[in-house]
């Protein structure tokens, strides 16, 4: 099961910096319907990622202040394509144990 969609990077505010988006609502409901059994550790879920021509392998993590699943992009991914704290980017997300 894969999902596209655009969503804007923003930055944890806590002693680290790391950057993450925010899955749609609609999205992140329909992941957790379709995995609730398959979850893992904090309730996260094993995804394959795309932005632009970067693709890798995480994990998606429930955030209960959004109410909604958020994806870590990590460094070497922002650095690839050019993004950072505010950017709109196009995401295609692929769930890994479905």
């Amino acid at each position: 099961m894969s999902y596209e969609f655009s969503a804007e990077v923003w930055l944890h505010q806590g002693d680290a910096a790391w950057h993450f988006l925010t899955v749609p609502e609609e999205i992140s409901d329909d992941i957790e319907e379709r995995t609730s059994h398959l979850q893992r550790g904090f309730g996260s879920v094993r995804v394959r990622v795309r932005i632009g021509a970067t693709t890798w392998a995480t994990s998606v993590f429930p955030d209960t202040k959004r109410g909604a699943y958020i994806l870590p992009v990590k460094k070497e991914v922002r650095r690839a394509e050019g993004i950072d704290d505010g950017t709109v980017t196009a995401v295609r997300l692929e769930l890994v144990d479905v």
